[in-house]
């Protein structure tokens, strides 16, 4: 739960750009995802410098998201995103989040989700630089 989270913030949360993190950084129990705040959302590295024009993309597009799934009022959730029945208009609202919230992140979309991953971890390295002391090297006995 985030206190007083706003639009932008919910958008970047249900972005792919979150998922392929998750599913990256997160413990596993056989095939389910163990979510931990303080290894995955503690750590995801948030887009650096987003614009105020990017933020506004954003949080268009996650209402979007949410008019969508509001057309669908007496579907849950996972009816909602089951992979076999998504309503093609929540589809739709969810690319459209992606692309806004990849342009956060630089200035062109991402193609696969590997790259997605790889720019992640670039980005927490680049964030996390000089966090960590360096071990000293001991004398040889």
């Amino acid at each position: 739960m985030l206190p007083n989270a706003n639009s932008y913030e919910f958008g970047i949360l249900m972005s792919i750009m979150y998922c392929v993190w998750t599913h990256s950084v997160s413990g596993r129990l056989k095939s389910d995802i163990q979510y931990s705040n303080g290894i995955v959302y503690n750590n995801f590295p948030w887009p650096e410098n987003p614009s105020d024009k990017q933020k506004q993309a954003v949080e268009q597009a996650a209402q979007a998201v949410l008019d969508a799934r509001a057309q669908f009022p007496d579907s849950s959730l996972a009816d909602l995103y089951d992979p076999n029945t998504m309503p093609p208009v929540l589809v739709k609202a969810h690319q459209a989040l992606d692309r806004g919230v990849d342009l956060c992140y630089r200035s062109q979309p991402f193609t696969s989700d590997s790259k997605r991953m790889e720019y992640l971890f670039e980005l927490y390295d680049k964030y996390t630089a000089g966090l960590f002391a360096k071990e000293k090297k001991g004398k040889k006995k």
